[in-house]
């Protein structure tokens, strides 16, 4: 069977009742003992600085309102960008906003666009099966993060890169983020961008010292909390929408709708309907299943800066039968 991103897909469907305590045994292709120690060191890293939070010097309301709109903006450049247009071709953008999204995405240290794009679509291959890179039927944590500090060979090679994303690194500019180290600098830039903000403000207002502090704050609060939090909420729809919540459809995986994630993700936790349907630009399947990603590339879609909207799975059907039954009629 050929998927919408042009790859085979078993589609023999399993039990999706089967127990979530029937483990699966690691991927063969994960190096065991192998850590990734750049994702590791930066995992690790950011976590202890984003706990500075707690120190009442580096707390301020701007700063929390700063983390808060901070998840979402950012966030969304993982969810609408890198996961609905890039990886499943949902919709289409101008190169310059889709290069802008990929840039917000960066800062949210999630990888290069080719290197997600590639590995969430080896996971839609083989999703929830032993060859899957991040199934939580391994085990909770693996499925959350550990997968990432681990070395798997399956997705970590130019073969993988070719047969899941060629299309993605076909942009020069995609590929020289895979072949450059210009994504550091990019969230170097971003960092230095916020401790400037808050050091210009505070100083502007107040002393020198006041400045460092609001500086600080902007830091602590607008990048290193705002990105454990997208880091742990993308992380979620690996983990805990794979073990919890409800089915719309019998699917070839464990893939639920859990409506906490949905909240969180503004529309991604809706991943049973996401792995029933995935090229669609919406998981909007019932009317409670609110789909926030999607309004907002249909808002692009009314303004002009959004084409080539795929429908869900229903309306592209009605539609395609609707064409033929007035093709039937002309002849």
């Amino acid at each position: 069977m050929q998927s919408t991103l042009g790859v085979e897909i078993d589609a023999t469907p399993l039990d999706i009742h089967t127990p979530f305590d029937a483990r699966l045994p690691m991927p063969d292709t994960v190096q065991r003992g192998t850590i990734v120690w750049p994702y590791a060191i930066t995992i690790g890293l950011i976590h202890l600085l984003a706990l500075a939070a707690v120190m009442p010097w580096l707390f301020s309301w701007s700063g929390l309102i700063v983390a808060i709109v901070g998840v979402h903006v950012f966030g969304q450049a993982i969810n609408l960008c890198y996961h609905r247009l890039l990886t499943h071709r949902s919709a289409r953008v101008p190169k310059w906003l889709e290069r802008t999204f990929v840039v917000g995405a960066l800062c949210c240290l999630q990888d290069t666009p080719g290197k997600w794009v590639a590995t969430h679509r080896f996971h839609h291959n083989h999703s929830d099966e032993v060859d899957d890179p991040h199934t939580p039927l391994v085990r909770f944590l693996w499925a959350h993060v550990g997968w990432l500090m681990v070395r798997n060979s399956a997705t970590s090679n130019i073969d993988m890169y070719r047969r899941y994303a060629r299309d993605v690194l076909e942009d020069p500019f995609y590929m020289a983020l895979e072949k450059r180290s210009i994504w550091i600098w990019i969230w170097l830039a971003h960092t230095a961008a916020f401790f400037a903000t808050g050091l210009a403000i505070g100083w502007s207002t107040g002393t020198l010292t006041e400045g460092v502090q609001f500086g600080c704050s902007l830091l602590v609060w607008g990048v290193f909390v705002r990105t454990v939090l997208v880091w742990h909420i993308t992380w979620s729809v690996n983990s805990l929408t794979h073990l919890f919540g409800y089915s719309n459809y019998e699917t070839s995986d464990h893939s639920r709708n859990n409506w906490l994630v949905a909240i969180l993700t503004v529309g991604e936790g809706w991943h049973n309907n996401h792995h029933h349907d995935p090229a669609s630009a919406s998981n909007h399947h019932q009317w409670w299943e609110f789909d926030v990603t999607y309004w907002q590339i249909r808002a692009l879609e009314m303004v002009g800066l959004a084409t080539h909207v795929v429908r869900p799975r229903h309306v592209r059907h009605a539609a395609r039968d609707a064409h033929k039954s007035g093709a039937a009629l002309d002849v």
